[in-house]
């Protein structure tokens, strides 16, 4: 007997969609289709929105986002989530200026930030796994208290590195460019493509996906829930350390102080590129399309003029929006998995 053949006549199996195909938008679908739209109008309204340089603008300021909102996607695949990536990085980056104003070479103040970011990650993990004190307990704690470290790290104030020769690196790397691609586009490609396989390739990364669906399924299955829960932490944690690099660089200075609105962008980034604010669904490459969407749309509302006021809405309800569609989805699914066990059980009668 052929698959077909056991698919037909098993009563449980919707052969529907193979008689009769049709067009599934999937979870990512509309968010392309409104993409398209969007680039479409900005490009008829905004003669300078489809430049090279504008494009490529549109990467280098949306790099922080990227890699905190990959971070993040691990987290929240597995049931998690993590508050206090913004604040992290804020304190990541403090540290990085104040050992460059201390003379220290390029590669230990970036080791240095990397291991403050991933330090207070893994610090969220163990206080998440081993204690079981509530995620958002933890992230959000955590979240006062490296804000408070960074401010009182310098006394509230910017650390300015421009004129640190050390810092020369570190601002080529955020800001220059090889031929007419920038360098930072580069990077965000190999970040992507890392994170990605580690999530559809690795044990660790199935790993990931198995803990965020079923926590007990996962353990009955062997997988150490409490070290999966630890490790994405962590990895937000190092996203933050990355981050921080990006965000100096560009702007020479180590603020104390991140945009509010950017854990908003993130989180909202992640949800709307498909993954499940529940756990146990998503992906790297449908939250580089939420990123790819928000860095649209703010960068459509910069060359439009709107007043920036207005960008701090458009995040939030952008975010209750992917919280609201991806509800939609689990309904939907578990309706069609309603439906076949119906049909399942009524041809069995």
């Amino acid at each position: 007997m052929t698959l077909l053949e056991r698919e037909s006549a098993d009563p449980t199996v919707d052969t529907t969609a193979r008689r009769s195909p049709r067009l599934r938008f999937g979870d990512t679908g509309g968010v392309v289709v409104a993409l398209a739209a969007l680039i479409v109008v900005a490009s008829i309204t905004q003669p300078s929105f489809l430049t090279w340089s504008n494009l490529m603008n549109i990467v280098g300021a949306n790099s922080v986002a990227l890699m905190l909102a990959m971070g993040a996607t691990f987290v929240i695949i597995a049931g998690g989530i993590d508050l206090s990536i913004v604040s992290m990085t804020a304190a990541s980056g403090v540290v990085f200026g104040l050992l460059l104003q201390s003379g220290a070479p390029t590669l230990v103040a970036v080791v240095g930030a990397l291991a403050i970011g991933s330090a207070l990650g893994i610090l969220n993990g163990l206080l998440i796994s081993r204690a079981g004190i509530s995620f958002l307990v933890v992230t959000l704690g955590m979240a006062s208290i490296a804000a408070s470290l960074a401010l009182l790290a310098n006394g509230g104030s910017t650390v300015n590195v421009f004129d640190i020769p050390a810092f020369a690196a570190v601002n080529t790397f955020a800001t220059g460019k090889i031929g007419a691609i920038p360098i930072i586009a580069l990077f965000d490609l190999a970040m992507i493509l890392a994170a990605a396989g580690v999530l559809t390739y690795t044990r660790f990364g199935r790993s990931v996906f198995a803990v965020g669906s079923n926590r007990e399924a996962a353990r009955l299955n062997g997988i150490n829930v409490k070290n999966v829960t630890a490790a994405v932490y962590a990895i937000a944690g190092l996203s933050a350390g990355i981050a921080c690099l990006i965000s100096v660089g560009r702007l020479t200075g180590a603020s104390p102080q991140i945009d509010p609105a950017l854990l908003n962008g993130v989180l909202a980034a992640v949800l709307i590129g498909g993954t499940s604010f529940s756990g146990g669904k998503g992906g790297i490459w449908g939250t580089v399309l939420g990123v790819v969407f928000l860095g649209v749309v703010q960068n459509a509302m910069t060359v439009a003029d709107i007043s920036s006021f207005w960008r701090q809405a458009v995040n939030g309800a952008l975010l209750i929006l992917a919280v609201g569609l991806g509800v939609l989805r689990t309904k939907a699914v578990q309706n069609r998995l309603a439906a076949r066990r119906s049909r399942g059980v009524k041809s069995n009668v």
